[in-house]
This record gives C-alpha cells, sequence and structure tokens, in this order.
C-alpha cells in the first residue's frame, strides 16, 4: 500500500502519542515510562521540531522527530531523533520512509548530524537505522535503569548535510 512522508500537523497529535505510548508500554524503545498526551506533541510542533509522519491509507503509521542534543552552540546543528511505528504497520517500510524524510529535513535545515541511543536489544531499530545509514560508534554500558533493570544503549550516528560530503 503507498505511503506518503509529511510534515505532521496539529491533527496528528493524538495518532503520534498514540504510537509513541505503544513504545513506551512495549519497554524495549524509550527509558520514559509516562505515556504522552497530544498536547506534549503539540508542544514539540509549537517549539519547531520536525515531526515527520508516515501516513498509510490515511492512517498515521509511523512518526519520526528530532530535538536538540545539548543546549551548548557548539551542537546547534546536532539533533537527536527517534523513530516509532505502529504495531500494525511495522515491517511494512513506514519506519524506514519516516526516518529517511527526517534526514533529509535535517540537512535542508543546514545540520549536520542526526544521533540516538538505542536499547542495545533493539535489534530492529538498529536494523532500520543501519538502513538509513546511520553507524554504530558505541556503547553506554548500563545508560540507565527501566523498571529496576540495567539497560545499555548502542550510539548511532549519520552525517547529514555539508558534513556529509
Amino acid at each position: 500500500m503507498p505511503s506518503l512522508a509529511r510534515h505532521a500537523t496539529r491533527e496528528d497529535c493524538a495518532a503520534i502519542a498514540s504510537i509513541y505510548n505503544e513504545g513506551i508500554d512495549e519497554r524495549i524503545a524509550t527509558f520514559e515510562t509516562a505515556h504522552r498526551s497530544p498536547a506534549d506533541i503539540l508542544h514539540w510542533l509549537d517549539s519547531g521540531y520536525p515531526v515527520i509522519v508516515v501516513e498509510t491509507a490515511g492512517k498515521i503509521a509511523a512518526f519520526a522527530a528530532a530535538h536538540p542534543y545539548r543546549s551548548r552552540a557548539c551542537y546547534d546543528k546536532v539533533r537527536e531523533f527517534s523513530v516509532y511505528v505502529a504495531r500494525d504497520s511495522r515491517r511494512q517500510g513506514a519506519g524506514l520512509l519516516a526516518l529517511q524524510t527526517l534526514c533529509a529535513e535535517a540537512a535542508a535545515r543546514g545540520w549536520w548530524k542526526l544521533l540516538a541511543r538505542i536499547f542495545a536489544e533493539n535489534h530492529t531499530s538498529r536494523q532500520l537505522c543501519a538502513k538509513a545509514g546511520f553507524r554504530e560508534v558505541g556503547v553506554y554500558v548500563r545508560h540507565g535503569r527501566l523498571d529496576g533493570e540495567w539497560r545499555d544503549c548502542v550510539i548511532v550516528e549519520k552525517l547529514v548535510g555539508e558534513a556529509a560530503v
């Protein structure tokens, strides 16, 4: 089924929050434990963070977003990203399309790097990032606890825009 990647709108906030909350509940993609509301997602949009959605058959199947990495000026062209796919849309290409579109958006904004930390056991996300041209650069051992258990995180990065040349 054809998919369309586009910038998220206010009308997409509930669907994005729902997909994000699935990821929170599964405990494989984020240290976050509190559900997000549509108002939380609207804050991302109002703050100017790029949020890309992939729409398939009129339904939001995936999203990718980029947030500031650090507050220091030397990192103002670096962004931390996340990508989430609705349970019923996984392994159909929506996540890859969302991430590729986010990379193009990052380059268009003059940014030079996207990065993320992925739970080491989240092989699906690691494979997705590899398909999108990200490289694994290291592991944060015992980076944080989730439900009382230590989790390691693999760091991935991709140079975009002028840095990729």
